[in-house]
């Protein structure tokens, strides 16, 4: 992070601390707030966003939802009030932009997030993500489109047990089963073990 993004974070934080508890915000310790403003911050970052005002400015959006939901639920960490406070506000953008159809919506944040990389956002239009509408009609038209391009919505794919097929090896353990060939193999070995007790009787003899 940097300075200027180091200070805006420090006033804002600031000023939402607790006057009767120095050191805390909303019912949190500040070092919770810096976890969850990492964390926050990574997960941007792995989108590929880049520009550190835009980075910087996005994550104190989200803390600040945060805060607000904290003093309500103690029972959860600043860390993970933020990253559902991210995914809520991310899917619902992905809605307000690309319809929020009931078929797909399980899969709207996945197939949004691969939207995002598929139409080159963070490359072109860093700025207009998460930003309230009207966006430019060429980043809603490359969102649509990738998101159409991200596929439809997965499902799990059936598959029932099959033989296995060994091949030469199945065909030799078939004929061997056959009783036609069981009998064929007997009377071979019968004969030839008279075979052999003639050529020993005969050599014998001389």
């Amino acid at each position: 992070m940097d300075r200027f993004a180091q200070s805006a974070l420090r006033q804002r934080l600031l000023g939402a601390g607790d006057a009767a508890s120095p050191g805390m915000i909303a019912g949190r310790p500040l070092e919770e707030w810096n976890a969850a403003y990492a964390k926050v911050e990574r997960y941007f970052y792995a989108l590929q966003l880049r520009n550190k005002l835009v980075l910087g400015q996005l994550v104190l959006r989200v803390l600040e939802r945060a805060m607000l939901r904290a003093p309500d639920q103690p029972n959860l960490s600043a860390t993970e009030l933020a990253v559902e406070e991210m995914d809520r506000l991310i899917t619902t953008w992905f809605a307000d932009i690309l319809g929020d159809n009931p078929e797909t919506r399980n899969m709207l944040s996945t197939r949004g997030r691969l939207a995002l990389l598929l139409a080159d956002m963070p490359g072109k239009w860093q700025d207009q993500f998460l930003a309230p509408g009207p966006w430019p009609e060429d980043f809603v038209h490359a969102m649509r489109e990738a998101y159409l391009r991200a596929g439809p919505e997965f499902q799990l794919a059936r598959m029932a047990p099959r033989p296995l097929d060994l091949g030469a090896m199945e065909t030799l353990v078939n004929l061997t089963q056959s009783p036609f060939l069981n009998v064929s193999l007997f009377w071979s070995w019968t004969l030839f073990i008279l075979i052999l007790i003639f050529i020993f009787v005969r050599f014998h003899r001389l």
